[in-house]
């Protein structure tokens, strides 16, 4: 009779733990619903949907949390706490005076430090109101198709998560998008979520900071990242920063973004895209058998990508087959997926300068950084019928059909003088 009951007994308590667990499951995930990660307040004034969580911030920025909080903050987010508990007040920054120039391309290309005239300042809120509703609009209209247009955020693929960077501290979502100003805009999410640091304090002026650490994948905390963070949850927590953060991105005139790789990654000696992408071009379009190894012996015996080689290779299909497009020349519509997550900012690179200013405003952070300036030479719109005036009408054509997506969505007008004749 004793045994029967220390196993009825036995089995209660087992029973208990199970029906506990689920509990605490489900108030996770209830918990996530309704106030989000992290106990971070939003900076954010762009929709009304948005909460500002009640909590009074004082001292080190962070509101007092209660035993629950504190339970459901340890199980889910350690490493992120651990990292705000060393946060430490930081005096307003002030622009540099010059920046690092580490590299060759940012020695060549040079900056603009010339000051920029509030006055001349666009009615910002109108522009950011007009880009969403184009953009809402047209993935909304099912005449306007394109790739993956339809597919539904669950379906994304993981890996093509990895644009998504995540900083917890500001509530804030960013998708970068390769020669669109990204290296200075992750220079300012490394600053914010102060995931590097300089001899043991966290990098302050967003130019100090390294171009060979602004690159690296381990310094950014990306959606792809999730899975061995969060496991099963992570879709979920996903779905629900993107519901409680600001989501933003820059693009750039398509035609023009190209032009810009094909100057930084060809035109400079940069022996990975040499190595990667040069020697199968100049194999297949130059109808070369032989190649140098080395991109400095192809540069001194005169061998070169052309622009033309570049474009047919975007025109290969072949090209896909083999293997993705290089980030650099995918189509922002691939690495962002704007129709599957509603951005609340939609800046362009044609006006930079506005839009970081007006968008660090909106994110209540501009007393903490300044944006970095732009480049002075940077690639021009006006030159693209130099760089096309050699590239047959019908690649042409072929090429706009490639990126209509990215010019449709982001309102960027057909470049009708360069595809009739």
């Amino acid at each position: 009779m004793k045994l029967l009951t220390r196993m009825t007994k036995a089995r209660l308590f087992r029973l208990s733990v199970v029906v506990g667990s689920v509990f605490m499951i489900l108030l996770i995930i209830v918990y996530w619903d309704n106030v989000g990660t992290a106990h971070f307040y939003l900076h954010s004034s762009f929709s009304g949907h948005r909460e500002v969580l009640p909590t009074v911030v004082k001292g080190d920025g962070r509101g007092s949390l209660s035993d629950v909080d504190e339970f459901l903050e340890k199980l889910l987010t350690t490493d992120l706490r651990s990292r705000a508990d060393r946060k430490t007040e930081q005096p307003p920054l002030q622009a540099s005076s010059r920046p690092v120039v580490g590299t060759l391309e940012e020695n060549v290309r040079g900056y603009d430090w010339s000051s920029h005239d509030a006055g001349t300042m666009l009615d910002q809120e109108k522009i950011q109101a007009e880009r969403r509703e184009t953009l809402r609009a047209l993935c909304a209209n099912s005449s306007f198709a394109f790739p993956t247009k339809n597919r539904s955020f669950e379906d994304i693929p993981n890996y093509e998560l990895n644009h998504l960077i995540v900083d917890d501290r500001h509530g804030i979502v960013y998708c970068y998008v390769p020669k669109v100003a990204c290296t200075n805009w992750k220079r300012v999410m490394i600053v914010l979520s102060e995931s590097l640091l300089d001899q043991g304090v966290p990098y302050a002026d967003p130019l100090n900071i390294p171009r060979k650490h602004v690159h690296n994948t381990s310094t950014h905390f990306t959606f792809n990242k999730f899975w061995h963070r969060y496991g099963k949850f992570s879709r979920h927590l996903m779905k629900i920063k993107l519901k409680k953060y600001t989501k933003f991105l820059f693009v750039r005139d398509p035609f023009v973004r190209l032009i810009s790789a094909f100057r930084s990654k060809f035109e400079l000696e940069n022996e990975e895209f040499y190595r990667l992408f040069a020697i199968p071009m100049l194999k297949l379009y130059s109808n070369l058998s032989s190649v140098p190894t080395s991109v400095s012996e192809a540069f001194k015996a005169g061998l070169r990508v052309s622009f033309s080689d570049f474009i047919q290779y975007l025109l290969d299909p072949r090209t896909e087959k083999v293997a993705p497009f290089n980030e650099h020349w995918r189509q922002v519509y691939r690495l962002c997926h704007p129709c599957q997550i509603e951005y609340d900012f939609i800046g362009k690179l044609e006006t930079l300068d506005e839009d970081a200013a007006h968008l660090l405003q909106l994110l209540k952070v501009d007393h903490l950084l300044r944006f970095p300036p732009s480049y002075r030479n940077r690639t021009a719109s006006s030159w693209q019928e130099d760089w096309f005036a050699k590239i047959p009408m019908a690649w042409r054509q072929e090429l706009y059909k490639l990126y209509e997506a990215d010019f449709v969505l982001f309102g960027y007008p057909k470049p009708e003088h360069l595809l009739k004749n």
